[in-house]
């Protein structure tokens, strides 16, 4: 690496964090302003405000708006140094354009990977502390949300011939009932189990049953059981049912991996919405690399208006980044469109615009 990669790559990354650092502590006081009733609630110090909220509110809301502030930023010393005359003077000494933007290539590639690292195990341990937080001590304080409850009822599939469903199933107390269980063979059910109460038993592992009756319906009679408390060993543990909606946000890609294949095991429904957060944490990686390069391609250039047509032009990208994203998403939450194709479309869309950018380019 030259002179030139240093003196831009210093550039980049100052700024960068400069403004990452800086929007972060305004997102902190404005969301102390809203939740100011909520803390005072709770009755924790702020010491435990901190450890048990802020440090996962942090890391998410960097984040979420990470590869807008690496746009941003871009732009801005970028449009410095085109108003400057830096720029002219770089290529008018002989370097080339491709050669100019080599220190783009590496800043976003290295905000990329450092991006793509804290998505897949990061963000998810902070949202942990964050979910955590709020399911507790905020979402509980919503008077809106303590009348409109959403259901605790649980269905699903065991394996390929058996279903089950659990009514009132309670995540913190890891009970609930009643519960139901039949076997289907062909397209007739030839066993049906049902509880008035399901709880799980740290001591043996497994599932306990009370009051149960098991009918097992044979050819030509019927066979019923009735037992007080039996146990079993079912496939799923209490921590597979604990499904809210911070559940994507607090798995780790791994893990998130790893329940996705458990539900299509058991045949749930409304998964695209948590394949499309699986293979975003990657897309949005990429993101960042082309909204370096584009950013540094539109700034690069001497306009009349210096950095506010630059941010305008900027702004409107990201716009149109952000729509096409939100679009895709729908389409594959609601729709048809496969998870891997909606969290890859606008990757897909802004290669070309870097394509054209660079092209038309004054060099």
């Amino acid at each position: 690496m030259k002179k030139l990669d240093w003196y831009i790559l210093k550039k980049f990354l100052t700024t960068f964090f400069f403004a990452i650092f800086l929007f972060a502590l305004i997102a902190v006081v404005v969301d102390i302003s809203e939740k100011t009733d909520d803390f005072v609630k709770s009755g924790l110090g702020v010491k435990k405000i901190i450890t048990l909220y802020y440090f996962g509110f942090i890391p998410h809301i960097i984040a979420l708006l990470f590869p807008l502030f690496v746009f941003i930023a871009v732009i801005f010393f970028t449009s410095k140094m085109a108003g400057k005359s830096e720029i002219i003077a770089i290529l008018a000494s002989g370097t080339t354009y491709g050669r100019w933007l080599r220190p783009y290539i590496i800043g976003g590639a290295f905000l990329a990977v450092l991006l793509w690292f804290a998505n897949q195990y990061v963000v998810p341990r902070a949202n942990q502390i964050r979910g955590s937080f709020e399911a507790k001590y905020i979402d509980n304080n919503n008077s809106y949300n303590a009348l409109v409850s959403t259901s605790s009822n649980i269905y699903l599939r065991i394996d390929s011939f058996t279903y089950a469903g659990i009514y009132g199933y309670d995540t913190l107390g890891k009970k609930g009932g009643p519960f139901f269980m039949y076997k289907v063979q062909g397209n007739k059910v030839v066993q049906n189990t049902r509880a008035d109460g399901i709880s799980w038993d740290t001591t043996t592992k497994k599932w306990r049953l009370e009051s149960l009756i098991d009918r097992k319906l044979l050819p030509l009679k019927e066979q019923v059981a009735m037992e007080a408390i039996r146990f079993m060993n079912f496939n799923f543990k209490p921590y597979d049912l604990s499904r809210d909606k911070y559940t994507k946000d607090k798995l780790t890609s791994p893990d998130l991996q790893r329940f996705i294949t458990l539900e299509e095991l058991r045949g749930s429904e409304g998964l695209n919405d948590l394949k499309v957060e699986l293979y975003r944490r990657s897309a949005t990686c990429i993101t960042v690399f082309l909204l370096t390069l584009i950013g540094g391609i539109v700034a690069g250039r001497k306009v009349r208006g210096g950095s506010g047509v630059h941010l305008a032009v900027g702004f409107m990208i990201a716009a149109l980044f952000i729509i096409t994203d939100r679009f895709s998403t729908i389409f594959s939450t609601k729709g048809n469109l496969p998870p891997l194709i909606a969290a890859w479309i606008p990757n897909l869309l802004f290669v070309f615009v870097v394509v054209y950018l660079y092209r038309k380019a004054p060099k």
